[in-house]
Order: structure tokens, then sequence, then C-alpha cells
């Protein structure tokens, strides 16, 4: 898919749907939190695609709170959401992220159970610096 980025040794890496010709590659926590990137044509609106992981996600999930992010990381200007839900009674929390880049548009999501959130969100920030800090500008 042209990407690359940094995770954990004692993370599980999933790319059997980039392998399928799904052109998105998760990373999973030893506690179940997970990590996804999904590239998309560059002429996609990253503010919809964000969008679109928000009506998602209020599909599967009654109790969805859903927060607007715009911030810089790495240089990049990033769109996106944080969300707050239940999930099998137990509080998570969620990110989606938007960024376009010369090549394409990526959409970065991240989740997990919010005590494993707690732990693992500084992991999750370290990844998608590290794929965004291998894009070119």
């Amino acid at each position: 898919m042209g990407i690359s980025f940094s995770y954990p040794e004692n993370w599980e890496l999933d790319e059997d749907e980039a392998l399928e010709g799904a052109r998105s590659v998760s990373v999973y926590a030893p506690g179940g939190g997970f990590w996804t990137v999904s590239v998309h044509s560059r002429t996609a609106d990253p503010t919809k695609l964000a969008k679109a992981a928000v009506k998602a996600m209020k599909e599967e999930y009654d109790s969805l709170e859903a927060e607007p992010v715009r911030e810089t990381l790495a240089g990049w200007e990033l769109v996106g959401f944080d969300f707050n839900f239940y999930c099998l009674d137990l509080t998570s929390t969620a990110a989606v992220r938007s960024v376009r880049t010369k090549r394409a548009i990526y959409t970065i999501f991240y989740q997990a159970e919010d005590r494993e959130f707690a732990k693992v969100e500084h992991v999750f920030r370290a990844i998608l610096t590290s794929l965004l800090e291998g894009m070119k500008k």
C-alpha cells in the first residue's frame, strides 16, 4: 500500500485485508485495543471520511458521544473525532483521524476499552506519528 509505520513487537500485525485487496491494515494490542489505517483516493474528502466513521459508530453504539477534532501532528493537518461509548458494559474510547497527502487520503482509527486506552493511547499516537513522519510532504 506504499505506507510504513512502527509498532511494538508484542502487537500483532493483521494485513489480511490488504492481502485480499482492501486498502487497510491493522495492529492489535495484547489487551484487545487496535489501530487501523485505510488508504483512500486523493480526491476523497478527509472530513467526509471522518464523518462516515461517526455514522458507522452511531449505528453500532447507541451511547456514542463524538467530539470533533482538528490537530497538527508531525507537520500534517488532521481532522477527525474522539469517541466515548459503552461496549459490553464497559466504557470505551476511540478516535478517527483523516489526513490528505500528495498521494492519498489516510484515515486512521484506533480504539480500546477505557482502562486499556489510558495505557496505550501514547502508543496509538506514536504509531500515527511514525506513519505521518514517513510520508513526504
